[in-house]
């Protein structure tokens, strides 16, 4: 991940934090003033941030939510106190309602970001400033510094042209926290159909089969939230393996971008997976990303531990070639 370091001092009431990139200060500085740019990174994994107003100078304001995975929303507004591109922006940050008001008993707090070359590329410092102790403990306690982290960890991919990042590096998986994992996926193909791929029983039945050697048996879509889905393969042949399949319900459709469903194998107990998967397309290639969170350490390495990103791998692949066929 790029932060390197994050400190609190409660003694000066601030909270910094150390992020290093691998790209030069203006390319940095743009990410941070184009809200569409913005939008792929400013809220951590699962809670995408859409901004909703723009106005990048001096005493302009800003205004964005994030959205969660289960349909939370949590709304902030920026005031831009200080630009001095492309080194140095401050901005007054601010808990608000869907109206842009202030939200009581929520603390504000003054942000300043420098952006440093260095030799490798760029050194961001944010340094937030807080009125009091308890603002800083509130902040802490609400999640904001792993927030960061996560959200910091997203910027790689849009700091760099789409296909320099991720073509020809397969199915990647980060273990992003004790129970969240991330794995993306290039492919050669529009947002639109990659889109369809994952939703339309007749295409998911020609690529969605994991390693060879499978058949998709059972394919029930769900393209509406609250709606059901069931997915079921068995082996073909004198393939070795018993058939399973799963189930779960669509919590989020937002077409052809994201969508969030619930996960679990037919036929057990127990907590859900909530999958999230979102396509960003770039020059006619698509990146694939999915968010999974389980519900405790132990079930993500036992998931993992089952070759599931190979099976993906395989997928994915037949994918792309599935789709130049369409």
């Amino acid at each position: 991940m790029p932060v390197t370091d994050v400190t609190t001092d409660t003694e000066n009431l601030t909270m910094t934090v150390v992020a290093d990139f691998d790209a030069p200060v203006e390319r940095v500085w743009s990410a941070y003033s184009d809200p569409r740019q913005l939008e792929r990174f400013w809220g951590p994994p699962g809670w995408p941030a859409s901004f909703t107003a723009w106005d990048h100078s001096v005493g302009g304001r800003a205004q964005y939510t994030m959205n969660g995975p289960r349909g939370e929303r949590s709304s902030g507004s920026w005031e831009f106190l200080a630009i001095e591109a492309p080194h140095r922006f401050e901005v007054l940050d601010t808990f608000v309602d869907e109206d842009g008001k202030p939200l009581e008993d929520f603390p504000a707090q003054r942000m300043s970001f420098t952006f440093e070359p260095t030799e490798s590329g760029t050194r961001m410092v944010t340094t937030s400033h807080f009125a009091s102790v308890d603002a800083i403990e509130q902040v802490v306690s609400m999640g904001q510094v792993e927030g960061v982290k996560l959200a910091m960890s997203q910027l790689d991919v849009v700091l760099q042209d789409l296909r320099e990042y991720a073509q020809g590096k397969g199915t990647r998986v980060e273990k992003l926290d004790d129970t969240h994992v991330r794995i993306t996926r290039l492919v050669e193909g529009p947002r639109d159909l990659v889109w369809r791929a994952h939703h339309d029983p007749e295409l998911m039945r020609r690529w969605m089969l994991g390693p060879d050697g499978w058949e998709m048996t059972e394919c029930i879509t769900a393209t509406e939230p609250g709606q059901t889905y069931r997915y079921s393969w068995a082996p073909v042949g004198d393939t070795v393996g018993e058939a399973f399949g799963f189930e779960g319900e669509a919590l989020l459709v937002d077409a052809p971008r994201r969508a969030v469903t619930t996960e679990k194998m037919q036929g057990m107990e127990g907590p859900s997976v909530l999958n999230d998967l979102n396509l960003y397309e770039e020059d006619g290639a698509t990146l694939i990303t999915s968010l999974i969170e389980y519900p405790d350490r132990e079930t993500r390495d036992m998931i993992l531990a089952t070759g599931m990103a190979d099976g993906m791998e395989a997928s994915y692949a037949r994918l792309e070639q599935e789709l130049l066929t369409v």
